[in-house]
This record gives structure tokens, C-alpha cells and sequence, in this order.
């Protein structure tokens, strides 16, 4: 209809962000539309100047791109061609902005200027964004100029301050400051991660001709939760369980379903594609942005899916019945809900666009195969299952729990098992929990009567691990639940930390570097508040409110400045002076080799030499501190005493021993066993002194072996524990008879005992009052 009057009416206009988007667009338009690109952006704050008037209600000052001139110029020209001009960029805050700044610079008497909005580049959504046209939302531009102004303030006040008192270009921002924080912060409890002992212990059990294996989880109460911190503890729980009779407590059979997944926002997209084709989200969102835009399709470019930058679930009740329809004609009834699938979109989710889904559902990954590029294809096959899959039935599952009893130790074993009973939309989709389902695999059928036997007890010595450095995936989904930033944000926020040497990568995990630390260690004490988590989301809620109407924008803005302005002020007087990577100490007399005092990630450390650029093998020397010495006031003579360790201090029995410093403090090290010095000064320590040192730690390692046989492969051990002596070879642990002295025993005594335990592991008894 509305096309029809716009052929009368003469020419119209439309504007788009990018060149691949208008040529998608060309395609379902006559000749009567005119489309052209601005390429992004055609105004904005200054480069080289704040850009706002504080004074004037936080007033910004925004002037034309200079390299959109020749852009500028050709939308003029047009515009004054045109009869009607609709600007359709991106649906979303950014994209009303740009929309805005666009129809103040073409802006002329008698051009009427409309906004057209689509969620997807299809011939109907175009027609029908046109049919509903509408003015420049000014709330969606408001927050999106709230936003601008907040950011622009924080980087022109606060970057300057980093660059003083740190180093030349720093630079801090609104949302990337939270992201390089959560990193830091999470590097620091890995630091500080003090590792614990525990033991597990697992049991061989048979039951005829099947084989499986069951872990040691309470004693006494099946209810409670067993801790075995040591290794007599696990000696003591595996000798006990070995010479006992072991039966079927109980056996639990029950249902599981995993319900179907939502359909794709930007970071569950982000985080999948991360998880299972190993891609950065800076290249997820170029692909996805293609995707989008259009791609070749036998000549034609053809936009493949919704807009990608969203925080919404929802799906358009066409898309919906498109949908279902194929899961009908494609998978069988067993596969469709008897109604739709529908899912709650998380708090603050801003609802403006669909999920992420493709614009058609019947082009398949098979029929674009023979077309589509590999990573086209490979983010669109992503996208096209979880969409199908999100309006599929439940996967339905059989879980199996037995619980088997030793007695007479009163110990209890777990095993658990489980089965697809219908794969449901895991046909299409699995997540980690639907992969992990499947490796558990089915236990035999057994009956509480039934009788097992004990084939083998393993004890395995491990230990508590600290919390995992992020990846870029996990990062985004810890922004995404904490408010930290917006669809749109998640990406260029991963590349600007990245880019400005905050963090840097190792394998997929997310590192602060050393400038990272110290920059946000200082934040962090005077600008708490700025890059504070929950102020921060906070502050995101307010400019969607901004868009709602519930505020306006300015006084947003200067909810913020009003306490950070003082903060300013605090950190010009206050903030150290520390002159990152910059103090330098002098000359090594011997080498002619400078020596830095620098911050490390780990903490301060001492520098001797510099890397040359044409010779990688040569890497500068370094050395932690002493405890007790301080970065700012050591001399070069200290640091170079610093710098000369490890060094030999003596002989010991015709061994050297070495003084050295490491993460962890000074130590020496003899026959390739290490002592700790704890507070003594490695420069300075004497031989006679770390004589005694040594031989009091070995005093104490000593009580606990009773016998050594290392010339055996393996080694064979007599240890002490805590509940009596036992034999450890091979990271397992064997009972000795009480009847035996431990000290008494020969290597070919060991040996028979350990061989006697592997092939007596306890015969399988009936549980009590069983039948056969």
C-alpha cells in the first residue's frame, strides 16, 4: 500500500549504515527508492577536545566527521533530489543516534525525513518498516547521547590522570575499567588460592560379566558427605572397604528432562560459538554482522538472519508458526510441543528486536551448503539448530543411582548412570549438561538382591583448585549477569582491553598483564565507586530508563560527575607517582647492563638488562624482593646482590648447595630437593647455617618414611600415618598386617604384599537377609 503512494509521490530516499546492507535492500525496491550508505557515523564529539559544556547542563558540542565529508556531501545532494527521505540504521540506541545526527546534517526546507525500523533484511520486513514509518525516536537518542557524554567525560578527565601518574597513553573507561577489573580481581584470588589435599577413592565392582565403578561418598550416615584429607586417611578408608563385604544399599531409578534452550541473544551466541568452534567474539559479531547485512545467494545478496546485537528471547509469532510447521513436516509430531515453547527474557533485557534466528527457517544448513563460505556456514548451521531447537520437545532421560554398603566399616559407594530414553532438541542442540549426560552411559540392570563383587580399590591423591581465569566467553557471560555493559558493548569492550595491553591472552584464558594490575589497583583505590560492578549496572539501568522516558538524560550525567569531579581532585593530590616500568637503578658494573626497578603481575621485581629486538634468545635477567625490602628505596648495590642469586654457598658430603628467591620466597636447594629459608636473607646466609637448616627439614620428613627401596621401579615406600604404618607404591596405598613389623620389612616383603592385595580385593557377599 504504502510503496504504491511513495511511486506517486516522486523519489524517496533511503539511508543505511553499510554499502552490503543497501545492496540487500536494492533488491526488493523499484527504481523510486534511492538507497545510500553513511558508512556509521557522520557526527560526533570531537577527537581532540571534552566536546562538553559542564557548565552548560553537560551541553554536547558535536561537529561533522571529517572523513565522512565526501558521504555528507552525496546525502545532501540526494536528500535535495528526494521527496521523502527514511533513514533506516540499525535498530537499536546506537543506531536511533546515528539516525539523528544524520537528519541535522542533510536537514533542508521542504525534505521530509522519516525513521524506518527492521529486525531483518527480507523483502516483507522492508516493505512493512516502510508501511510504518515513524519520527526519530528522541529517548532512544537521548540515552544513547547520556552514554556518549558519560563515556567521553571518564576518558577525558580520568586518562590524563593514568597517563601522569602512570605512564604516557593510558587511558580508563566506563565499561572496560569493570571488565579489566573482574579479570584482576580474579587473578588476584588465583594468587592468593592456598591449595587443600583431599583424596578420592573409587572401587572396581562387578555384577557377572559387567564391570563399573563406584565412588566412596559417606560413612556411617549414607547421607553425609565423606572428606579424606590425607593419605592415611585414604589408606585406612581403602583397607577398611577391601577387607570388607560389600552389598547393594540401594538402587533409585527416576526421570530426567532437559527442557529445550531459548533461541540466541548476542552473549549466549557469543559464549556457544566460543565453546564450540573456538572463536572470539570480535569475529562471532563480524560473521554474525554479514549474516545480517546480506550475502551472495546465487548472485543476489540475501540477508540470512535477525539483527544480532539483542538481549531478547522473543520470537514473532510469524517466525513461530514457520517454525513449527517445519519441525512437523521435518521431525514428526514426537518432536513438537503440544504448544509453543516460550521463554523469559532476563531482568533488564531491553526487548527492542527478536532473538537471534534465521529470517527463514526452511533455508536449511544443507540447502546453503554449496553456497555459503565455511564460517558463514558455520555460524549460520550454529544459529539455524538452536533456533529449530528451541521449539522442540523435552529430552527425556532415565537416571540410575546405587548405593552400595561396606561392612563392617559402614562405608558407602555411589555409582550413577544414565540413558536417552528420546533425544527430543537435543537432535539438533547439545549444551555441556546434554554432552556431559552422555558420556555416563547406562548401568547394568540391577535388583537390590543382586550380588556384586569387589574387584580393586584406587586411591587418588588431588587437590582444590583455584577459581579459573576467564575466558572470553565466560567474561561475557559474567557481564551479561552482573549488568555490566550491553549486547552491543561486549565485543568492542573485550578488543579495547585487549588492544590497550591491559589483558592479554594465554591459550583462550583472559591474563592481566603487569600494567593491567598496577592500573587497576590504582582505580580501584581512587575511583572505586567509577568502576565499581554494581554501580556500573546500575548506571545501565538508568540509560534504559532513559529510553522508557523515566529520566532525563542530563540528569543521569550528572548524578555521575557531581561525586566523580571530587574524586578527580582526590587522585591529582593524592595518587602516587609511580611511573610505571620507568625507575632505573643504574648500571650493573660487571655487564654494563641497566637495572630497573618494575611491577610485575606478580608484584614488584628487579629488571637487569634490556630484550633485544634482533636477538630473541636474549631475555633480560629478573628477581623477586625479600619480604622486608622495599621497591621504592632499594639501591642498585641490593638489587645487584638480588641479581646474583641462585648462587653456590658451599659444599655439603661433596654437594653443592644453592641459594636462591623465587615466587614464593628464598630457599636452598641440595640434591635437587628444596628448604625453605622462610625469613632469612639468601645474599647472606652461611654454609654452616644452611647445613642445619637442611638437616632439621629432612629430621622432620624423615619421621614419616620408614623405609625407602628407590632403587625399585616403582619406588616402594613404608610410611608413617596418621592411623599406622602402610606401603605406598605407584600412588597407591597397601595395608601391612598387624602381625608384621613395619621396619622389619624387606623389599621382597612389600612386594608379596602388594601383589597378595591386587589379587584378593575382597569377595563379593549377598547383601544381608538377600535371597537368591
Amino acid at each position: 500500500m504504502y510503496p504504491i503512494m511513495i511511486a506517486i509521490m516522486g523519489k524517496t530516499l533511503i539511508i543505511v549504515e553499510s554499502p552490503a546492507k543497501s545492496k540487500t535492500i536494492q533488491k526488493f525496491l523499484g527504481d523510486q527508492y534511492e538507497i545510500l550508505a553513511s558508512y556509521g557515523h557522520v557526527r560526533d564529539l570531537p577527537a581532540r577536545s571534552l566536546g562538553v559544556n559542564i557548565d552548560k547542563n553537560f551541553e554536547p558540542k558535536y561537529q561533522a566527521l571529517k572523513d565522512k565529508a565526501t558521504v555528507l556531501k552525496k546525502l545532501k545532494s540526494e536528500s535535495k533530489k528526494s521527496d521523502l527521505v527514511l533513514i533506516a540504521t540499525d535498530p537499536d540506541r546506537e543506531g536511533e543516534a546515528i539516525a539523528w545526527h544524520i537528519a541535522h546534517a542533510i536537514t533542508m526546507k521542504g525534505t521530509q525525513i522519516k525513521r524506518i525500523v527492521f529486525n531483518e533484511i527480507t523483502e516483507s520486513a522492508i516493505k512493512d518498516a516502510i508501511d510504518h514509518s515513524r519520527e526519530i525516536d528522541m529517548k532512544l537518542v537521548n540515552a544513547q547521547q547520556a552514554r556518549r557524554v558519560l563515556d567521553r567525560l571518564i576518558g577525558y578527565k580520568l586518562s590524563p590522570i593514568l597517563s601522569k601518574k602512570i605512564r604516557k597513553g593510558l587511558s580508563a573507561g566506563r565499561v572496560q575499567s569493570v571488565a579489566a577489573k573482574l579479570i584482576c580481581d580474579r587473578e588476584k584470588l588465583i594468587l592468593a588460592f592456598i591449595p587443600e589435599e583431599y583424596w578420592e577413592i573409587k572401587a572396581d565392582v562387578a555384577h557377572e560379566k559387567d564391570l563399573f565403578s563406584a565412588q566412596v561418598v559417606a560413612h556411617g550416615d549414607p547421607k553425609s558427605k565423606l572428606s579424606i584429607p590425607n593419605e592415611s586417611v585414604a589408606t585406612d578408608v581403602s583397607s577398611a572397604i577391601e577387607s570388607g563385604t560389600l552389598g547393594i544399599n540401594s538402587i533409585k531409578v527416576s526421570p530426567l528432562k532437559r527442557q529445550a534452550p531459548p533461541p540466541y541473544i548476542t552473549s549466549t551466541l557469543q559464549q556457544d560459538a566460543a565453546r564450540k568452534l573456538n572463536w572470539t567474539t570480535k569475529k562471532v559479531m563480524m560473521i554474525a554482522q554479514q549474516l545480517y547485512e546480506g550475502v551472495e545467494i546465487n548472485g543476489e545478496p540475501t540477508g540470512l538472519i535477525t539483527y544480532m546485537r539483542t538481549d531478547s528471547t522473543r520470537i514473532s509469532n510469524e517466525a513461530l508458526d514457520q517454525l513449527r510447521s517445519h519441525i512437523q513436516s521435518s521431525y514428526g509430531d514426537t518432536y513438537l510441543p503440544k504448544k509453543p515453547n516460550f521463554f523469559k527474557s532476563k531482568s533488564g533485557a531491553q526487548d527492542a528486536h527478536e532473538a537471534i534466528r534465521p529470517t527463514s527457517v526452511t533455508q536449511t544448513p544443507a540447502k546453503l551448503t554449496p553456497i555459503l563460505s565455511g564460517d558463514h556456514l558455520k555460524l549460520y548451521q550454529l544459529i539455524w539448530n538452536r533456533f529449530v531447537a528451541s521449539q522442540m520437545t523435552p529430552c527425556q532421560l532415565q537416571r540410575t543411582t546405587i548405593l552400595f554398603h561396606s561392612t563392617p566399616g559402614d562405608y558407602y559407594l555411589r555409582t550413577s548412570g544414565q540413558v536417552v530414553l528420546f533425544d527430543g532438541f537435543t537432535t539438533l542442540y547439545t549444551s555441556p549438561d546434554d554432552e556431559e549426560s552422555k558420556v555416563k552411559g547406562q548401568l547394568p540392570p540391577l535388583k537390590e538382591s543382586d550380588t556384586v563383587t569387589l574387584k580393586q580399590v584406587h586411591s587418588e591423591q588431588k587437590f582444590t583448585q583455584p577459581p579459573a581465569r576467564y575466558t572470553e566467553a565466560s567474561l561475557v557471560k559474567e557481564m551479561e549477569e552482573k549488568g555490566i555493559g550491553r549486547p552491543s558493548t561486549y565485543s568492542p569492550t573485550l578488543s579495547t582491553i585487549l588492544d590497550r595491553g591491559y589483558v592479554e591472552k594465554n591459550n583462550k584464558s583472559l591474563c592481566p598483564t603487569e600494567l593491567g594490575m598496577v592500573v587497576n589497583e590504582q582505580l580501584d583505590q581512587f575511583f572505586n565507586e567509577v568502576i565499581d560492578i554494581q554501580f556500573t549496572a546500575t548506571m545501565e539501568t538508568h540509560l534504559d530508563e532513559i529510553t522508557e522516558g523515566k529520566y532525563e538524560w542530563q540528569s543521569i550525567v550528572d548524578e555521575f560527575y557531581t561525586p566523580f569531579s571530587s574524586l578527580l581532585d582526590k587522585a591529582n593530590e593524592d595518587m602516587e607517582d609511580i611511573k610505571f616500568g620507568e625507575r632505573h637503578l643504574g648500571q650493573d658494573p660487571a655487564t654494563q647492563e641497566n637495572v630497573y626497578v618494575k611491577i610485575g603481575r606478580f608484584g614488584p621485581m628487579i629488571q637487569l638488562g634490556d630484550p633485544d629486538p634482533e636477538d630473541k634468545t636474549k631475555k633480560p635477567k629478573f628477581s623477586s624482593f625479600l619480604p622486608h625490602q622495599d621497591p621504592e628505596t632499594v639501591t642498585l648495590e641490593e638489587a645487584l646482590e638480588l641479581l646474583s642469586l641462585p648462587k653456590e654457598i658451599g659444599l655439603h658430603d661433596g654437594e653443592p648447595i644453592t641459594a636462591a628467591i623465587g615466587k614464593y620466597g628464598p630457599y636452598l636447594r641440595y640434591k635437587d630437593a628444596f628448604y625453605s629459608l622462610t625469613d632469612r636473607d639468601p645474599t647472606q646466609v652461611q654454609l654452616d647455617e644452611a647445613v642445619d637448616l637442611i638437616k632439621v627439614q629432612q629430621e622432620q620428613k624423615a619421621k614419616k618414611v620408614i623405609q625407602l627401596f628407590d632403587d625399585h621401579d616403582p619406588v616402594v615406600q613404608v610410611l608413617n600415618g596418621r592411623y599406622g604404618p602402610y606401603i605406598n607404591s605407584d600412588k597407591k596405598n597397601y595395608r601391612i598386617p598387624k602381625s608384621q613389623d613395619p621396619e622389619a620389612l624387606t623389599l621382597d616383603d612389600c612386594l608379596a604384599l602388594i601383589e597378595s592385595q591386587k589379587k584378593n580385593k575382597g569377595k563379593g557377599r549377598k547383601k544381608k537377609g538377600a535371597s537368591k
